[in-house]
C-alpha cells in the first residue's frame, strides 16, 4: 500500500508543543486538567502532551485512558479508568477521521459532572460523518473518503504520520 509522509518527527514535535500551549491557554485558570487518551495512538498523544504541559504550566496534569473498539464501538464495553467529576477534561486522539471514535469516546465522559471538556487531535481529517469538531488540532489535512491517516508511535514517542 502506498503511503506518503505528511508529518515527520520534527514537525510532529513542533505541532505537539503548540497544542500543549493551546491547552494551557484554554485552561490557564484551572488548577488541574486530565487528558483522556483514546486507546492506542490517542493515549500516546495524551502522554506526550501531558509531559509538555508539566514543563510549561503549573497545573497538575493527569492522564486517563479510554479503551474501546474503534472500528465497532458498540461491540465491546467502552471503559474509562478515572473519576472525572468536577474535572476539566481534554479528550485526546491521534486522528479525527469521520468523528465516530470521538463521538463514542465522549459517551462515558457524559456519565460525570464535568467542569469543562475539550477535544484535541494531532491530525484532523476534514471528512466528518459525525458532528464532532476538535477544539485543538495539530495538523489539518483534506483527504478523499478512501484515504486514511496513519500515525506511528513508539511507546509515547510519535514518530511519523502518513497518508495512505
Amino acid at each position: 500500500m502506498d503511503r506518503q509522509l505528511i508529518l515527520d518527527k520534527e514537525r510532529i514535535d513542533r505541532k505537539l508543543q503548540r497544542m500543549a500551549y493551546q491547552i494551557w491557554e484554554h485552561n490557564s485558570n484551572e488548577q488541574s486538567v486530565i487528558l483522556v487518551g483514546v486507546h492506542g495512538g490517542g493515549l500516546a498523544v495524551a502522554e506526550n502532551l501531558a509531559g509538555r504541559l508539566r514543563q510549561i504550566s503549573p497545573m497538575k496534569v493527569e492522564v486517563a485512558h479510554i479503551k474501546m473498539n474503534k472500528r465497532n464501538p458498540l461491540s465491546e464495553e467502552i471503559t474509562l479508568d478515572a473519576d472525572l467529576n468536577g474535572r476539566s477534561v481534554i479528550l485526546v486522539d491521534d486522528v479525527a477521521n469521520s468523528g465516530k471514535t470521538l463521538l463514542y469516546a465522549l459517551r462515558p465522559l457524559l456519565n460525570f459532572e464535568l467542569k469543562k471538556i475539550m477535544i484535541a487531535v494531532l491530525v484532523d481529517r476534514k471528512h466528518k460523518e459525525f458532528p464532532v469538531s476538535p477544539d485543538i488540532v495539530g495538523h489539518t489535512i483534506a483527504t478523499t473518503i478512501q484515504e486514511h491517516i496513519l500515525v506511528e508511535a513508539n511507546n509515547n514517542e510519535i514518530t511519523a504520520a502518513y497518508l495512505q
